[in-house]
C-alpha cells in the first residue's frame, strides 16, 4: 500500500501554507525530516515550489487535516488509491550527488568498454547521465577522453551490484532473444560477479601464429622423445686440419 503522498515536498509546501499542522504532523504526513518541514516554512527549503493540493487530488480527506489542527498528536492518514499502488517504483534520472559527478565519465567508460551490450538508455539509467555523453564515450570523441580510465560504477558508489546485474542479464535477454551470437567472452561478461568468479579458466592457444593445429598443452603427443644420434659432431677444425702423415708441398718440389 501507498503511504507517501505524491509530489511529497509540493504537499508539504501547500500544508504549510494553507492549514495549522505541526511541523510533525506534516513531516509524518509526507515522510519528510522535521527540520525540513520547517525550513519550508522559513523560505529556506523547497523556495519556488508550488504547493500541491492533497485534497484536490484525492490524497486526503478534509476532515483528516480538521482533526489533525484539533488534536496535535493525531497522525493523518493517506487516502488510499488503488491506481497508485506501485507508483512508489517508478523511478527517474538517477540523481547523482556532486562529489560524484566526475567519476561519471570513468564509469560510462567501464561500462562500455566490459559491457557493450548495455544500450545507452540502460546506461543512462544505471548512473544518471546523458545519452550524448555516453555516444562521446563509444566513439571516443569525448573532451577528455585521453584522461579517463575505465572504473567500476559499484566501486564508486554511483551504483549497486545487484541493479548491474539485472540490467546485464536484461541485456543478455533481450539478445537471446533476437537471435544475436555471442562469443565466450561475451557470453561470460553476461553473468553476474558471483557467478563470474566461480568459473573455470579455460587455456586459449594463440591463432595467428601458423603451426599451432597440433599444439597440445598435455603431454607429447608422440609418446616418446626423439633419440639421440650416435654420429660424430664435426666441427670447422675438422675440415681444415691437414694430417700429419702427408709430406708438405714445398718438399716434393
Amino acid at each position: 500500500m501507498v503511504n507517501k503522498p505524491i509530489m511529497a515536498k509540493a504537499t508539504a509546501v501547500w500544508l504549510v501554507d494553507n492549514t495549522t499542522l505541526t511541523f510533525k504532523q506534516i513531516a509524518d504526513f509526507v515522510q519528510m525530516h522535521e527540520l525540513e518541514v520547517q525550513g519550508i516554512a522559513d523560505g529556506d527549503v523547497a523556495a519556488g515550489v508550488k504547493g500541491f493540493d492533497p485534497i484536490a487530488n484525492n490524497q486526503l480527506e478534509a476532515d483528516e487535516i480538521k482533526t489533525a489542527e484539533g488534536n496535535p498528536s493525531y497522525t493523518m492518514k493517506l487516502k488510499f488509491l488503488a491506481a497508485a499502488v506501485g507508483e512508489e517504483k517508478r523511478r527517474g534520472p538517477r540523481y547523482t550527488p556532486l562529489s560524484k559527478r566526475q567519476d561519471r565519465p570513468a564509469s560510462i567508460l567501464w561500462l562500455v568498454k566490459f559491457h557493450p551490450e548495455l544500450t545507452d538508455g540502460q546506461i543512462s539509467k544505471l548512473i544518471g547521465t546523458t545519452k550524448p555523453t555516453i555516444q562521446a564515450l563509444r566513439e571516443r570523441t569525448h573532451w577528455n577522453i585521453a584522461n579517463i580510465q575505465p572504473i567500476d560504477p559499484v566501486a564508486l558508489g554511483l551504483c549497486k551490484q545487484m541493479e548491474l546485474d539485472a540490467a546485464v542479464q536484461k541485456a543478455a535477454a533481450k539478445q537471446a532473444k533476437d537471435g544475436v551470437v555471442m562469443s565466450d567472452d561475451e557470453r561470460r561478461k553476461l553473468v553476474s560477479t558471483e557467478q563470474s568468479l566461480s568459473m573455470d579458466t579455460e587455456p586459449k592457444i594463440p591463432t595467428a601464429i601458423s603451426g599451432l593445429e597440433t599444439f597440445s598443452l598435455s603431454e607429447d603427443p608422440r609418446g616418446e622423445e626423439e633419440e639421440i644420434s650416435n654420429e660424430p659432431i664435426l666441427d670447422a677444425e675438422s675440415f681444415f686440419n691437414i694430417p700429419s702423415d702427408q709430406p708438405d708441398l714445398e718438399e716434393e718440389k
